[in-house]
């Protein structure tokens, strides 16, 4: 195949790609760029809703913030605690996440010098919460369940192969200023031109990141062992589960347990604690999750602890860990663009944006030649007919 056709083939297929996408794509990629600011937007409200907590030296165990937040729904039995988030600094509330029989989530927001609930997501007043849950199942799964969520994951790995084309059909790989270049007077065809291109080759590496994690993340069974394969990794060992004790129940949280994961792991900073109960299997174990990182709230690092001894069962040093490992904690800072800090962060706002242009510049450009096609024939046709 010559380059002439090769380039026309690819064309074709970056074409059909993209407006095949485009609506899934556009839905993604909006809700990508509402969700970069979140945990700010979040906090900020909640501040409004929720008195101001004043640091008070030492904060509560958290084994006794979690036996009176069992307390305080104890009218509501089908809910238990299911995670635990420690806040970042010493003026926020620790986030205990519910879970019901139904699998709704909740979060109770806890005064962790006082112990007082104060405020949850189960009453309505958290309008901003629940609205956020949306836009985060519309974004990984389209509000579709386990069939969106594989959807969302294939749309990922073709975006990829989209994302490839539109390199490849560059115009910049000739005269790099013209790749760049943006004639704002010319015809409407060509200006849609020009910012497809520009937008596309600008966004271009950031839409493939997202994309590709995303696709990683939503088909994992699929993309981890090709992941651990290339990078010649073993993949890691899915024993950290406890032993459970006949006549013996589990273990309930001890604050002795963050000591241990703080001794396994010191210097790393705890993000959340998931207890048994989040993995709905009766051999659950608690896990620490921690950062290697002090600035960043994504976990790269766990403490497994058996829920019926209170024995560490693995380790999971991300500093140390395989390359196939650290691979895939990079997915985190990547997809969510926290890389770079704030700046990373702003830019990915635009990078959901730019789907939206991709896909109507993409179809302005596609019309015009749809246009223009269907008048050539109609005037064959007419030419063939009657000789004018």
């Amino acid at each position: 195949m010559n380059s002439k056709k090769l380039r026309n083939t690819v064309f074709i297929l970056h074409r059909y790609l993209g407006l095949v996408l485009g609506l899934v794509l556009i839905i993604v990629g909006l809700t990508g760029s509402l969700l970069v600011f979140q945990h700010e937007i979040s906090d900020f409200i909640l501040h409004q809703q929720i008195e101001k907590i004043t640091p008070q030296g030492r904060s509560l165990p958290i084994a006794t913030i979690l036996e009176r937040v069992q307390t305080h729904y104890a009218q509501q039995p089908d809910i238990t605690a299911r995670r635990v988030y420690l806040p970042a600094t010493s003026d926020e509330p620790i986030n205990i996440y519910l879970k019901s029989k139904t699998d709704e989530w909740a979060i109770v927001y806890v005064n962790p010098y006082t112990g007082a609930v104060l405020g949850d997501s189960l009453s309505g007043q958290d309008i901003w919460q629940r609205f956020l849950t949306k836009v985060y199942e519309l974004h990984y799964a389209l509000l579709a369940g386990d069939f969106g969520i594989k959807l969302v994951g294939v749309v990922g790995l073709l975006t990829c192969i989209l994302i490839i084309t539109g390199i490849f059909l560059w115009s910049g790989w000739r005269k790099l200023i013209a790749g760049f270049k943006i004639k704002w007077n010319a015809h409407p065809k060509r200006v849609s031109f020009d910012i497809h291109k520009v937008a596309g080759i600008v966004t271009a590496i950031f839409l493939f990141l997202t994309f590709f994690t995303g696709f990683c993340w939503n088909l994992g069974k699929i993309a981890r062992p090709i992941i651990y394969a290339v990078t010649f990794s073993s993949m890691p060992a899915d024993d950290a589960k406890s032993s459970p004790v006949a006549n013996k129940s589990p273990l309930p949280f001890s604050d002795r347990f963050l000591e241990v994961a703080d001794a396994a792991l010191p210097e790393f900073r705890t993000i959340y604690v998931a207890l048994p109960a989040d993995s709905d299997e009766p051999n659950g174990a608690f896990i620490i999750r921690k950062s290697s990182s002090p600035h960043s709230n994504i976990w790269d690092s766990s403490v497994f602890i058996d829920s019926y001894s209170g024995k560490i069962l693995r380790v999971d040093n991300g500093l140390t860990a395989s390359l196939g490992t650290k691979l895939e904690n990079a997915f985190g800072p990547l997809h969510y663009g926290t890389f770079w800090g704030l700046p990373s962060r702003i830019l990915y706002v635009f990078v959901g944006l730019a789907p939206l242009i991709l896909f109507i510049t993409g179809f302005t450009m596609y019309r015009y030649r749809y246009r223009a096609k269907s008048d050539r024939t109609t005037k064959i046709r007419d030419f063939t007919t009657t000789g004018k």
